[in-house]
């Protein structure tokens, strides 16, 4: 059984799809400290041929707070339509705006203030509409030492659901040892998602775009058939 584990990420690039896709069991973190200025509540779109960055705004509390403690902003009310509203605009004469606008509205107007509850849904949502089944396990539903750190804890978990193999992003390729996995019987692999384009309206591309960027341009069944089993396993 192959196993990869990932922090929630919110409308994230196509690459977290791909490895969702690629396990049989997908494993999110919510019992992690949340870290600024990275891509859990944030990601970027294009705006008239440029990227920019949308965000969840979120309730100021501890930088110390896990993900599933962190919550949306008492704005996130007002803060959704304009959001939604600018990215409206920006994709209004994408070819498959009429397809993935609404799927985005339900994604955003979502009733849950819980950050880590908000953006799993967006992740299950977006699944469902690329057609993948993976199953999903929230990190803190292991049964585990979550004192546990890095390496180990990566390996921890895989040991009690019963991985044969465990699927990592490339970004991770210094982190993790073969031999240490070996070591429980775990094969371990890096996925790379492969270089690809489509066309963003007449403008150069932007590459690494949220996956509503993807989404617009391109078909559903395009995604599948191309995209979502672009990438290669390598080894360290």
């Amino acid at each position: 059984m192959k196993v990869a584990i990932m922090q929630p990420y919110f409308l994230p690039y196509v690459g977290y799809f791909q490895l969702i896709n690629a396990v049989d069991k997908f494993v999110i973190y919510d019992n992690i400290e949340f870290t600024k200025k990275g891509w859990i509540n944030r990601n970027r779109f294009l705006v008239n041929g440029r990227d920019e960055f949308f965000t969840l705004p979120l309730k100021k509390d501890s930088d110390y707070l896990s993900v599933k403690d962190r919550l949306l902003a008492d704005s996130f009310e007002s803060d959704r339509a304009k959001i939604l509203r600018k990215i409206k605009e920006a994709y209004r004469k994408a070819p498959f705006a009429d397809e993935t606008y609404p799927m985005l509205e339900d994604i955003f107007n979502y009733q849950s203030k819980n950050l880590f509850d908000y953006i799993l849904n967006s992740v299950r949502i977006v699944c469902n509409q690329l057609g993948i089944q993976t199953e999903m396990v929230i990190s803190s539903s292991i049964d585990i030492d979550h004192q546990l750190r890095s390496e180990s804890k990566v390996i921890e978990i895989c040991k009690t659901l019963g991985a044969s193999a465990y699927i990592n992003p490339i970004g991770g390729v210094e982190l993790y040892s073969s031999s240490k996995f070996a070591l429980d019987g775990i094969e371990l692999s890096f996925l790379q998602a492969n270089p690809f384009e489509y066309s963003q309206f007449e403008n150069a591309f932007v590459p690494w775009l949220s996956i509503l960027d993807v989404m617009m341009f391109v078909s559903v069944d395009e995604i599948v058939d191309r995209l979502i089993n672009n990438y290669t396993l390598v080894s360290n």
